[in-house]
């Protein structure tokens, strides 16, 4: 497929085969997720009242991508990627079947959640890399797009069926769902997916896991413009996400229930959805790269509000709404990733995409756990209200120096994200 001439539309991508079930099974398995991510951080919360070991819980899914994602992501390089996407998905119907066996007791369904996390690294790695392999140029950055804007409408249904469902249903039954989504997306990759060999980068002789994710490593760390394009991500993305990990101690500070706590997780990802619409359908991949220090601003200005708010306005279903209202405007910035993710691609070389979105989606994820358990360790000893104003005031300051390194490399590398150029971008020495 060469680069296209025209603006590519949603039904250019929607066209392609294969993209039809990474669309459908990513939607599918990411509300399974929520679903079952909210109702376990709910229970910790209601079983020991410890903002620390929810906001542990809502983190741990995180938290093997920082532990290990780089080399976990190899894999994805290693095998055929559609095998590690249905392999993954097999074995993480297993594990969350067996989590929600009757009874289980609390430490071991955390044991068998980390386990289950440790399945996404390679699935993640592998499908990023294999989508870039099917759509190219335009295609690419719309395709982009629309998984983002399905990321987060499938983070809005299952945190606003998890804070329904937490309250009629037991864990069992959220986790048993959770364990289907697996199942069905495992069946539709394997139906939906073109088999293809391992990539290769021309190297015959086998090599180690570990010596493949030092080469992502030095891949991006021989590269200024990959460099600022990570800093950026991973800056950005703590200090935005961290308030969810408090979300139950925080929406409890507010007076309201714990179904409400999905409501309030749900906020920044519908917000992102619009915002992600916008980007891909209006503004294009370029004019939303110059608006990059706009949009990452507008993401963390409304975190340091809401924080305000909450900690002057005390309980009550205005400030409950505020902080909503002002959590959806922050996502609305927050689809300044998308851009980002274009511009991160067309840097990379195919054969070295599944090591390189390795790093990068290890550092995104494992961030955000830390950012989630920062946000809880701080709300031990703070209002959870004041540690949401810390956090979006303290990522004001800090995601300045990245902003402007972003800024010189893209200057360096040409001006704007390119609109019509492949996806496989340029070789990085």
């Amino acid at each position: 497929m060469s680069g296209v001439t025209r603006p590519a539309t949603f039904r250019d991508v929607f066209a392609v085969r294969e993209f039809r079930p990474f669309f459908g099974t990513y939607t599918l398995s990411t509300i399974g997720d929520e679903l079952a991510r909210v109702a376990l951080t709910v229970l910790v919360y209601q079983r020991t009242d410890s903002p620390l070991l929810a906001a542990f819980t809502f983190a741990l899914g995180f938290l093997p991508w920082a532990l290990g994602g780089p080399v976990l992501a190899t894999i994805a390089d290693r095998f055929p990627r559609h095998r590690v996407l249905i392999t993954s998905d097999v074995v993480r119907a297993v594990l969350v079947a067996g989590m929600a066996v009757p009874g289980t007791p609390l430490a071991v369904l955390l044991v068998l959640l980390f386990l289950v996390s440790l399945c996404a690294p390679p699935f993640e790695s592998a499908r990023s890399a294999l989508m870039a392999d099917v759509l190219e140029g335009e295609r690419y950055a719309v395709a982009t797009s629309l998984t983002n804007v399905s990321l987060q409408m499938a983070q809005v249904v299952g945190f606003l069926a998890a804070g329904g469902l937490v309250t009629v249903l037991s864990p069992t039954a959220v986790l048993l769902a959770d364990a289907a989504t697996f199942a069905v997306s495992a069946v539709w990759l394997t139906a939906g997916l073109q088999r293809r060999p391992a990539p290769t980068d021309g190297v015959t002789e086998p090599s180690s896991v570990w010596r493949e994710a030092g080469e992502g490593l030095r891949l991006i760390g021989g590269s200024p413009r990959l460099l600022a394009i990570i800093a950026l991500l991973w800056v950005g993305t703590l200090f935005a996400n961290a308030a969810e990990g408090i979300a139950v101690p925080l929406t409890d500070e507010l007076g309201e229930r714990a179904a409400q706590v999905g409501v309030l997780l749900a906020a920044q990802p519908l917000g992102m959805t619009v915002g992600g619409l916008v980007l891909a359908r209006l503004l294009g991949t370029a004019r939303s790269d110059r608006l990059m220090p706009l949009l990452v601003g507008l993401s963390l200005a409304p975190v340091l509000l809401a924080g305000l708010v909450a900690m002057s306005a005390g309980p009550g279903r205005v400030a409950y709404a505020l902080v909503v209202g002002l959590m959806f405007v922050s996502g609305l910035g927050a689809s300044w990733s998308i851009p980002l993710n274009v511009a991160f691609v067309q840097a990379v070389p195919p054969a070295f995409r599944g090591r390189a979105f390795g790093v990068a989606v290890s550092g995104l994820y494992g961030i955000q756990g830390v950012g989630a358990l920062a946000a809880g360790l701080a709300a031990e000893g703070l209002a959870p209200s004041a540690v949401v104003a810390l956090a979006g005031g303290i990522g004001l300051v800090a995601v300045v120096p990245p902003l402007l390194a972003y800024g010189r490399t893209r200057a360096a590398s040409g001006g704007d994200v390119a609109e019509e150029r492949p996806a496989a971008g340029p070789s990085v020495s």
